[in-house]
């Protein structure tokens, strides 16, 4: 329901390789970090956006996405659901072509904003599970 399989196959192929993640920091044992890692092994930039700005798999990081000097193609989100709408409006100022909320991150109102808004969205999935599916 909250992003089809051709859906997904286009954020994941053809929308664009710059992902910021949002809640991505040095902590390895959050799971931004290994999804992160996985994204940048099927060749996605990856850009941490966290309060702290840390540097993570070798990518400045960025303390909010409006801070982040360049496009960005997908914004993936690893923050509870009470936040995350905020960042797909954020994600809708700044320009991206698509949001990802990960697996867990549902927010009903935001994807109805971020769908009118034009962006292809994806709720409650993990692209470091579906992009090793596509072959």
């Amino acid at each position: 329901m909250y992003g089809d399989e051709a859906t997904i196959r286009r954020i994941l192929t053809e929308l664009g390789d710059t992902w910021a993640v949002v809640g991505l920091s040095s902590n390895r044992h959050r799971a931004a970090w290994g999804v992160a890692r996985t994204l940048q092994r099927f060749g996605k930039r990856i850009v941490p956006v966290h309060p702290k700005a840390e540097t993570v798999h070798g990518e400045q990081g960025y303390a909010a996405l409006a801070d982040v000097p360049f496009d960005v193609d997908v914004v993936d989100v690893f923050v509870n659901s009470e936040l995350a709408g905020p960042v797909a409006d954020e994600a809708v100022a700044k320009g991206a072509r698509a949001v990802w909320f990960q697996l867990g991150v549902v927010d009903d109102d935001a994807y109805a904003r971020t769908r009118a808004a034009g962006l292809e969205m994806v709720m409650d999935r993990c692209p470091a599970i579906e992009i090793p599916r596509l072959g």
